[in-house]
């Protein structure tokens, strides 16, 4: 694993396109490496919720969201950064996606998910004046994917403000995030990647036969990780990719995937193989994982 770089290394590339509606477009061009990104969507959906939209904007569609509450779920699965709130979830492919243990994604398939431009972008008028403020992300095949909207100051909820009166405060996270992430003139305000830390997980999905028990399942692993004093995460998750040999548990650290866990094998698990570093191989999957 590399290590954690806190500063980012400027692209110093900056494109400028003529919009047909008249007026420019301006990217900025970041790092789009694991870290950078995990740090910054990190600092957006978890810190930021409040400020931030979520939009995918092609010709003749435009798709916006708003967070109406903190996100209850913002993790790194397979390469897919998913936030979830009560009303939606998202995905965006910051990092290789495998595709679960048995690793089906084509190498092709990886590149062409995986998130290979960023840039934040800001929207110029015809006059030359900037109107909009957000951050863009472009995967392998060179299609928009997500778009970040960040604060406008022209805009209030719904409402354009009075011509010449607008509310610069709300460019201080764009103004923040760019001497972090473009300019590369204050430190990543994380010495980890803050999406990549240990957690272990109980699938809860249905399909998770011939036992839905996951509940046992997590109180045991939940007690022996605390037990143990480990600093892991305990958590739930939705389908884990192996079905019908539930309950299925996986282990992020080393993606790790476990089947038929009952609470005496997840006590073994955290006991052997958290603790000590050895897979409990009966239950790993697929059954010939190292």
């Amino acid at each position: 694993m590399s290590e954690f770089n806190c500063l980012v290394t400027p692209v110093n590339q900056v494109v400028t396109e003529a919009l047909s509606t008249g007026g420019t477009i301006e990217y900025e061009y970041f790092d789009c490496g694991s870290d950078v990104l995990s740090s910054l969507l990190y600092t957006l959906f978890e810190q930021n919720w409040q400020q931030v939209g979520v939009g995918h904007i092609v010709q003749g569609s435009v798709l916006e969201l708003e967070f109406n509450a903190a996100p209850k779920l913002c993790i790194l699965y397979d390469g897919y950064l998913t936030v979830a709130t009560e009303g939606c979830h998202l995905h965006l492919c910051i990092d290789t996606n495998f595709g679960g243990p048995l690793c089906r994604t084509p190498v092709e398939v990886r590149k062409q998910r995986q998130v290979s431009r960023a840039a934040f972008y800001r929207r110029f008028n015809a006059e030359g004046n900037p109107r909009s403020w957000g951050i863009q992300f472009w995967n392998g095949a060179d299609e928009q994917l997500m778009t970040i909207l960040l604060p406008n100051p022209f805009v209030d909820g719904e409402n354009l403000l009075p011509e010449g009166k607008p509310d610069l405060s709300k460019l201080a996270l764009y103004q923040e995030l760019r001497d972090i992430y473009v300019l590369g003139i204050q430190p990543i305000p994380f010495s980890k990647n803050p999406l990549k830390h240990s957690y272990i997980s109980v699938c809860t999905s249905t399909r998770c036969l011939p036992s839905r028990k996951w509940q046992p399942t997590f109180d045991a692993l939940k007690s022996a990780v605390e037990n143990a004093s480990l600093d892991i995460e305990v958590r739930t998750s939705g389908c884990l990719e192996v079905c019908q040999q539930g309950p299925v548990v996986f282990y992020s650290d080393d993606r790790t995937w476990y089947t038929r866990v009952n609470s005496s094998v997840a006590e073994t698990i955290v006991n052997e193989h958290l603790l000590k570093g050895n897979k409990v191989i009966e239950h790993c999957y697929p059954p010939d994982s190292p």
